[in-house]
């Protein structure tokens, strides 16, 4: 389960400064955060504000190549077999993993596709009009980490609960 914060709507034009990923399975135990240097000139500052962080906070942050090859490396010491990329907003949070591994690593190890959380849950209850949200325990606070586990909580009752099928 991921989740990102950026400053800004699109990869390359603005920069992912943040993210968090919690590998789906009781105890949500197994986590990688990180939080990355701007790459561009631009931000918006609205998209700073959800995150609470200001520009000069930003620049402060980890070197995004180092971060994303550390990030690569843990996605292979951690999972078995192919790994999946899941997220509430997988339309959002994809492109900025996606890109940043092409730009900075040459490679993306989740391939080329991603699950949306959400509509996961709308064909488990044969509803688009569903939302999963409710099922989160750890409150939605823009910190990635928090919001990446809040959806792995989500996830695990869908699988407990309603009965969704995902090897563990």
């Amino acid at each position: 389960m991921v989740d990102v914060e950026a400053d800004g709507p699109i990869p390359g034009e603005y920069s992912m400064i943040s993210f968090g990923v919690v590998i789906v399975e009781p105890g949500l135990s197994r986590t990688f955060a990180a939080k990355l240097r701007p790459i561009s000139q631009r931000w918006v500052e609205e998209a700073l504000a959800v995150s609470g962080l200001t520009r000069e906070e930003t620049e402060t942050f980890d070197d995004p190549s180092k971060t994303m090859h550390l990030f690569r490396d843990w996605i292979k010491s951690e999972s078995k077999g192919r790994s999946v990329f899941v997220s509430d907003n997988n339309g959002f949070d994809w492109q900025f993993i996606n890109w940043y591994f092409w730009k900075f690593v040459g490679e993306n190890p989740f391939g080329h596709s991603s699950m949306n959380l959400g509509s996961l849950y709308k064909g488990l209850e044969g509803d688009c009009f569903k939302n999963f949200k409710h099922l989160r325990i750890t409150k939605h606070t823009h910190d990635p980490l928090d919001d990446a586990k809040g959806n792995a909580e989500a996830m695990l009752a869908m699988i407990e609960q309603h009965g969704l099928k995902i090897k563990l």
